[in-house]
């Protein structure tokens, strides 16, 4: 297994539709056990393939839920079907995401409170399950790159802006521009010993994916 550079806002794979996977191969294994090893060196909650640089409808996840779904597992070729997301404004504290591809920084977004997957796992069988609060967020943000956008493309205009100012501020938008996990400083702020899996904690506010400092997760 290989752990890979993440790809950030700016690299053209992350903004264009990713392919279906139509072989379920030896190749396509070894994808799915690079991606596992590069989500757990940057302790992220869930990796998408174009995050990697390999346009193809595939992402990890990393993350403990009450769905009765494996903690740890891939999804190739996902659909997904929503519920109704709320037009409220989203929660300052408890709606808030960050991105291994936009890392370092964290928006609030409001997302839809369930989403059914369904999909492939690595060997072709057949995966359907029902995903409720921050697992189904996980769901939603790990779909979202496989269609070429990231959360950052969904924020509501006032966190929109912040966002923009962010990624001129590190110079993010230009194809190249890659972070290695395990060699370059962690862009949350995790240590070495923070590979357990992911779970969405009150009582640390953002749930695992607040400002850095707060144990904030990108995906």
């Amino acid at each position: 297994m290989t752990v890979h550079p993440i790809t950030i806002w700016g690299e053209p794979v992350l903004h264009q539709r990713a392919a279906e996977v139509t072989e379920f191969d030896d190749a396509l294994r070894t994808l799915i056990a690079d991606m596992h090893e590069t989500n757990d060196a940057a302790h992220g909650a869930g990796l998408a393939a174009p995050q990697i640089g390999v346009g193809l409808r595939v992402f990890v996840y990393k993350f403990r839920n009450e769905d009765g779904v494996p903690p740890r597992g891939a999804i190739v070729n996902p659909r997904l079907t929503l519920s109704k997301v709320s037009g409220a404004a989203p929660d300052p504290e408890e709606d808030e995401e960050g991105c291994l591809s936009f890392p370092g920084e964290g928006y609030p977004l409001r997302r839809a409170e369930w989403v059914k997957v369904e999909g492939f796992d690595g060997d072709g069988q057949p995966l359907e399950f029902v995903a409720t609060g921050w697992f189904g967020r996980v769901m939603q943000h790990e779909y979202d790159h496989l269609d070429g956008k990231l959360y950052v493309n969904r924020l509501i205009d006032k966190y929109a802006k912040k966002a923009r100012r962010a990624a001129r501020k590190h110079g993010w938008g230009v194809p190249g521009l890659t972070w290695m996990p395990g060699v370059d400083p962690d862009p949350f702020g995790h240590g070495d010993h923070d590979d357990d899996v992911h779970e969405h904690d009150h009582s640390h506010g953002h749930g695992g994916h607040g400002h850095a400092g707060h144990d904030e997760t990108g995906l």
